[in-house]
């Protein structure tokens, strides 16, 4: 018998993902739990105390609505682990800032040099210095920060793919990409499946474009 407090969270969690509300770890649920998805945690009460969102429509935002206070904001890659080199992987991310900048007001430039950047990317493995673990293959595929930390890790132990042709069992990094951007940008997690910021991701799946409930959200985010 589940108490009442675990009770309470599986409900908020089935209704959150728009699944039958039950309060059990039912089929439905547990076959949702066990798709990959984005390190940042969903939380649905004010008792935890991990990143909260604050939820508007389907979009949500982090608790306290942190934004950047410009809208060019610069980049880097420094990985602790190999796996895609920097030259496959910077058109990777400049199509995927490109898709956040045509309905924003952000600009986004590569800083090549030793200067400091707004935003660092990058792969790791298991424990990597934010208190923040990777778990190995499956499960997390990668986690981001809320503005203006300027952080998105990659887990290093997953198989990604770095083109279009993305089979079955692979993760399409593009895709994890543009959702893990949304979050630097201040974006929390959509209760939309079609969403870019939805939180889980199918292997073998490709999202192409940003959704409408992406694209209201961070014009409502940054709309002053």
């Amino acid at each position: 018998m589940l108490d009442n407090s675990l009770e309470s969270a599986l409900k908020a969690y089935q209704q959150h993902y728009r699944l039958k509300v039950t309060g059990r770890m039912d089929s439905g649920t547990m076959e949702t739990m066990s798709i990959p998805r984005c390190g940042v945690p969903d939380v649905f009460n004010d008792s935890n105390d991990s990143v909260k969102f604050s939820t508007v429509a389907n979009y949500s935002f982090f608790e306290g609505i942190p934004r950047w206070g410009k809208h060019r904001l610069t980049y880097k890659f420094r990985s602790s682990a190999h796996v895609i080199s920097v030259l496959r992987l910077r058109p990777i991310i400049a199509r995927a800032l490109q898709k956040w900048a045509v309905v924003s007001k952000f600009t986004f430039c590569e800083e090549r040099f030793f200067g400091r950047s707004n935003i660092v990317l990058g792969f790791h493995r298991r424990a990597h210095g934010d208190y923040f673990p990777f778990d190995g293959p499956g499960n997390v595929l990668a986690h981001a920060f809320a503005p203006r930390i300027g952080a998105i890790h990659f887990d290093a132990d997953e198989i990604w793919s770095s083109n279009n042709l993305t089979r079955s069992y692979q993760i399409h990094l593009e895709s994890v990409s543009v959702h893990e951007l949304g979050h630097i940008l201040g974006l929390g997690h959509n209760r939309d499946p079609d969403a870019t910021m939805y939180a889980y991701y199918m292997p073998g799946s490709i999202k192409g474009d940003l959704g409408q409930d992406d694209i209201d959200g961070i014009r409502a985010l940054y709309s002053d």
